[in-house]
């Protein structure tokens, strides 16, 4: 599809010609403005409950059908009882905002998405009843969406201040393991055949004991044939520090801290040796950014996603900084990546600022070889939805070109992503939002503690608003009610083609929302299985035609925010009932055609 398929979208690339003109300007002047924004004084930054909200100018909608896609939830009726602790005691810790990941993944082997839920804990030093700790829950599923707390039989009824979660067979034995991160030492649950055991310390992925690790997710960076692990890591805290700064809003509310006045950290990259074994390469591979104005570590890691996006057969690193500007790691091929965000125009906004930015999502969203990047950002500040063209790392943030961008500024975004909620061919974007402070609203009259979460349907890209966020009327009160939205994950939970959904919260009990659509499409899911030790095929990628229209997916759990996806991958296929090739690159390089295949069924693809 050439660039005029999409002229609503030319004006991104209109708007940012200038800019793309000028980028040898800005390489050479990012230095002193990072030296800027680091050394202006304290005092010189305003509030933001002490700025003026001007409330943007929501994109009309187009006279276009929309779908009705139902969610209905299920939370009790399933079994899943899981409250986030985040500890909050009143002393406004920054670690209490942050909230838990999940992930959906076949712990047992028996063919179905079981639920993880990641918790963290009450702080050390405040009273604990002993017999209310808060754990990690682990939940078998049925195979119809009922499940049971299987948290003590798996061997998971560990209490850590946990963050996100990865899940992946690193040792290649059949039996998906896990990775926590955490506030403090990180651990390694490797899967004994359904009962996890902590490897933490002979894996030698642990981590520093003061770190304070996010997003997280197994990879192979080296194409070796084995999973590596990357783990973000958020900024250096300690209670002390936090408590000193006595943060307020309005100058007499207690409130949260921001990151800006934290010091940032380094991600870690962790090689696998096998044997159960890895050794930490991050300064080697590249992956130490530094601060040019200070020398000191520049990263506030919140999200992170892998995608090849120089399409030159290797897996390449974006992450989502808090406050400061995002990376894009290229993988060189030989071990080595190179930081190129700034270069790609993904650093920062459209104004040179960088953004709160939470969790993060890729995809091929028009079905072209186009690669979008969307990422949720702090209240005041719109999503962002970076898209390539031409495979030139060049992205330009069209957001507000396609009409994404005023219907999300005034929501907190935590996780976005992308999948096809109504089996339509098209990949919708779910966003999961809230605030960190409970007494927002006091000072902001347009914000709320709690917010809704948003599904925005794609329309296609010959219209002008390009992702229309759906009414009640369309999803049902259940899907709308507000929560504090962190964590998001998608599966078929009970095995009906579609994609039931997830959502955690920070302090509050997490939400099971089934998929109950009817529009009659169909669809084709698709699991890969793969020979040496990658066994679930992950970084390879799958394309399918039908009618002349491609799709296209990366086999990558890691998405959104903390989270993990299922492994198998869902094509929505509307109204046809035949696909008439699906191709697979698997992940040593090598093709897999398939022809002809009925829709409406679970395909299991064993690679040659």
């Amino acid at each position: 599809m050439n660039d005029h398929q999409h002229p609503e979208q030319d004006d991104a690339i209109i708007g940012t010609a200038f800019v793309g003109s000028l980028i040898v300007f800005a390489i050479l002047g990012i230095g002193g403005y990072l030296t800027f924004q680091y050394l202006k004084p304290l005092e010189e930054l305003v509030e933001l409950a002490n700025t003026p909200t001007e409330l943007p100018s929501i994109t009309e909608t187009e006279d276009i059908e929309l779908p009705t896609i139902r969610w209905t939830d299920i939370t009790t009726s399933s079994g899943i009882d899981f409250v986030h602790e985040n500890g909050a005691a009143g002393e406004k810790l920054l670690p209490e905002t942050m909230g838990g990941g999940c992930a959906f993944l076949d712990y047992d082997n028996d063919h179905d998405q079981d639920l993880l839920l990641i918790n963290s804990q009450r702080w050390p030093w405040a009273n604990q009843d002993e017999s209310s700790i808060a754990t990690i829950k682990l939940y078998a599923n049925d195979g119809s969406g009922n499940f049971t707390d299987v948290t003590s039989l798996a061997g998971l009824d560990v209490s850590l201040y946990g963050m996100g979660v990865a899940c992946g067979d690193f040792d290649a034995d059949g039996w998906v393991d896990l990775f926590v991160s955490c506030l403090g030492k990180n651990r390694l649950l490797r899967n004994e055949e359904g009962k996890f055991v902590d490897v933490t310390e002979q894996a030698g992925v642990g981590g520093d004991a003061e770190s304070w690790s996010t997003s997280c997710g197994w990879f192979d960076y080296d194409q070796d044939g084995d999973l590596d692990l990357f783990v973000a890591q958020y900024i250096v805290w300690s209670r002390d520090f936090d408590l000193s700064q006595e943060f307020t809003i309005l100058g007499n509310i207690p409130a949260y801290g921001r990151p800006q006045n934290f010091e940032g950290t380094f991600p870690s990259l962790y090689r696998n040796e096998g044997q159960g074994k890895f050794t930490d390469v991050s300064e080697s591979a590249g992956l130490h950014v530094l601060n040019p104005a200070t020398q000191t570590p520049l990263a506030k890691s919140l999200g992170v996603v892998f995608e090849d996006f120089d399409t030159d057969g290797d897996l390449d690193i974006f992450v989502s900084n808090d406050t400061v500007q995002n990376f894009l790691f290229v993988n060189q091929g030989d071990g080595r990546f190179m930081e190129m965000a700034t270069l790609a125009g993904v650093a920062f906004d459209l104004q040179g600022a960088a953004r709160g930015a939470m969790g993060i999502d890729t995809s091929h969203f028009r079905n072209d070889p186009s690669i979008g990047v969307a990422i949720g950002n702090f209240a005041n500040e719109m999503t962002a939805l970076y898209v390539t063209r031409d495979h030139n790392l060049q992205f330009y943030d069209e957001a507000v070109s396609n009409g994404l961008g005023p219907n999300t500024r005034m929501q907190l975004s935590f996780s976005v992503l992308f999948f096809d909620a109504d089996l339509d061919g098209r990949l919708d974007l779910l966003q999961t939002n809230g605030h960190l402070e409970e007494e927002i609203n006091k000072v902001q009259a347009s914000q709320t503690y709690e917010q809704t979460p948003q599904l925005f349907w794609n329309s296609g890209p010959e219209h002008e608003t390009e992702f229309v966020s759906l009414p009640a009327t369309q999803t049902g009160d259940d899907f709308l009610k507000p929560l504090v939205g962190r964590g998001a994950a998608y599966a078929d939970i009970d095995n009906d083609g579609d994609l039931d959904l997830v959502l955690t919260a920070a302090g509050q009990p997490a939400r099971l929302l089934r998929n109950d659509q009817q529009l009659n499409h169909h669809w084709l899911r698709v699991k890969l299985t793969g020979n040496g030790q990658n066994l679930a095929g992950i970084g390879g990628t799958i394309a399918v035609s039908t009618n002349g229209r491609q799709q296209f997916r990366t086999v990558s759990p890691t998405r959104g925010y903390l989270s993990q996806m299922e492994l198998p991958v869902t094509f929505g296929l509307g109204n046809v009932d035949v696909v008439e090739r699906l191709t697979i690159r698997w992940p040593d390089g090598t093709d897999q055609l398939l022809e002809n295949i009925e829709a409406d069924q679970l395909l299991e693809v064993q690679q040659p």
